[in-house]
């Protein structure tokens, strides 16, 4: 046998078989750098995470977001700010701008002979033609200076044979807050003999109808998919989709695990202190992995109600975006809860795990196995504020989740609609009268009754003459700000009520969502409202008691400057 195998062994070596074995050390040489490449490959894939450069947090705002100071609530000079406040935006996320210079120019010219365009005046125009959509985004970039064009909707039919209604989504070209905004607007095209397309005219803001994304049965307009490029950024004027979450089936609710907090003397209290208390219940929620189950009806503070009277009923909804919060966190309407509760408790032998301290942690109850842990507030104040939960020892465990709130994105499209108007293009004044102020814990600072020569010679240095000039103010009589007339563009908030009336889009989707019941514009939105376009001003100028803050990084940060 040894003979034999040194004899096979020796054969191979033979001139004729050399070829064919360096073949096929060439070809497993080959094959193993392939495999260690793939294998390199697949690793390097695995385990990359590229750096977000939309969400690069500042300093400022980290130490917000982690700050180990008492946690008790304070409802003095308070600012409310919710998640988009949060997002620092690195411009490199920007770069796919469209520019008028992206945008070929059509033939300005066709013969008609040739291409048989004659009596083509009369005809219907094509929506549908290349040559007037890019007719249409040129038109909308040359007309809109001052925003970035970041995407556009093709062009849809409009309400006659004349008319086509694009959307697009774009930025203001000086916007300190992260988020893109979408518009749609009518274009009366006009057609001569040789077939030229003009646009003669462009509609007002949200004319372009037709061209609006679509619930259902969608028709042509943005794609169907959400733009995973925009990340989490809030996309203002697109359709909001609320609706409330709803438990798939017995098995998926019984496996589950929830926490919800009951009573307490939160209820009615300013809209600072409700949410101070509620981000505490979420946080605590998504320490111990389980569903917040959270009552969306808000009882409104009388400090923002017409009737001087604290107001039950008020959904959650109308001021907050609930569509990213359940998109983003798990959470569950209290109704809807109690409903399964009721038909599956008994009947798989769910457990209720009650907590009547504030003071047992949720470092506590981070091993409890019950399907339910509530916790119950007694009637004493302020042993029974719901954010007591999160002071102490917890506040370095337990973070409030600001990220996951964010404004209405139906008050938002009003703030739009006005910074639209405007066209991106104005500076803002913040002005509190004294004690006529209301709703004041919105703003950093009360003010002094500043007089209108005084505020005159404070802006006179910071906003040039000529200027168009958004003033945000409490004061009712809008004859106090006469005198700015002479040298500024003066607007309010009221000039814009028809974005709120009844024939608006926010009246008409939130009578829907309110049941078939009209909703008031109340206090609360009309100062969230004049806050987001105070700070959407190029300039923005805040006044109290002889000093001057000049706003500069979009959450009411302002450094102090002498009048």
């Amino acid at each position: 046998m040894m003979g034999r195998s040194a004899l096979s062994h020796a054969e191979g070596f033979r001139p004729e078989n050399l070829g064919h074995h360096a073949l096929a050390m060439i070809g497993n040489l080959c094959f193993t750098i392939f495999v260690i490449g793939v294998l390199i490959f697949t690793i390097i894939a695995a385990t990359y995470e590229p750096e977000d450069p939309l969400f690069h947090p500042t300093t400022k705002i980290t130490t917000f977001l982690t700050s180990n100071s008492n946690a008790t609530f304070k409802d003095d000079n308070t600012v409310v700010k919710t998640g988009e406040d949060f997002m620092a935006v690195n411009q490199t996320v920007f770069e796919s701008f469209i520019n008028v210079t992206d945008v070929e120019a059509p033939p300005n010219t066709v013969d008609a002979a040739s291409s048989g365009c004659e009596g083509a005046a009369g005809q219907p125009v094509d929506c549908r033609d290349p040559e007037v959509f890019h007719l249409m985004m040129k038109a909308a970039i040359e007309m809109f200076k001052d925003i970035h064009f970041y995407r556009f909707g093709k062009p849809v039919a409009g309400n006659n044979d004349s008319t086509c209604d694009m959307a697009w989504r774009f930025r203001p070209k000086e916007g300190k807050t992260a988020a893109f905004y979408k518009d749609y607007r009518r274009f009366v095209i006009a057609r001569s003999e040789n077939c030229t397309h003009t646009v003669a005219s462009i509609g007002e803001y949200h004319t372009g109808v037709n061209a609006r994304k679509r619930k259902k049965n969608q028709k042509p307009g943005f794609e169907k998919k959400p733009d995973q490029s925009l990340g989490m950024l809030p996309v203002v004027g697109e359709t909001v989709n609320d609706a409330l979450p709803v438990v798939e089936s017995e098995k998926s609710f019984t496996h589950g695990k929830y926490l919800i907090y009951n009573g307490g003397g939160d209820r009615c209290k300013s809209m600072n202190h409700y949410l101070w208390s509620f981000l505490c219940a979420l946080g605590e929620a998504q320490y111990l992995n389980r569903t917040l189950v959270m009552d969306l009806s808000i009882c409104l503070s009388k400090i923002y109600t017409s009737s001087n009277q604290d107001e039950e009923g008020k959904d959650f909804r109308f001021y907050f975006d609930f569509e990213h919060l359940k998109e983003s966190a798990s959470v569950l309407d209290q109704q809807q809860f109690w409903a399964d509760w009721n038909q599956w408790q008994q009947k798989d032998k769910l457990n209720l795990n009650l907590v009547e301290d504030f003071r047992v942690t949720p470092m506590k109850l981070h091993d409890v196995k019950d399907t339910l842990i509530m916790r119950k507030f007694g009637s004493v104040e302020p042993d029974n504020y719901w954010y007591r939960v999160c002071e102490g020892e917890t506040e370095s465990v337990v973070q409030r989740p600001w990220h996951l709130l964010w404004k209405s994105r139906r008050l938002m499209d009003i703030v739009s609609g006005i910074a639209t108007r405007l066209n991106w293009d104005y500076d803002s004044v913040h002005i509190e009268r004294g004690e006529k102020a209301k709703n004041r814990e919105l703003w950093p600072n009360l003010a002094s009754d500043t007089s209108p020569d005084s505020l005159l010679s404070t802006l006179r240095d910071k906003i040039e003459e000529g200027r168009h000039v958004y003033i945000a103010t409490n004061e009712p009589d809008m004859s106090f700000f006469d005198p700015l007339k002479d040298k500024y563009t003066t607007h309010f908030l009221d000039e814009y009520k028809d974005l709120w009336d009844e024939n608006s889009e926010w009246y008409s989707e939130t009578t829907k969502l309110n049941k078939g019941n009209p909703v008031e514009f109340d206090g609360y939105m009309r100062v969230s409202v004049d806050t987001e376009v105070f700070l959407r001003g190029k300039k923005q100028i805040e006044t109290f008691n002889g000093l001057t803050n000049d706003c500069k990084d979009g959450i009411n940060t302002c450094s102090t400057a002498s009048s």
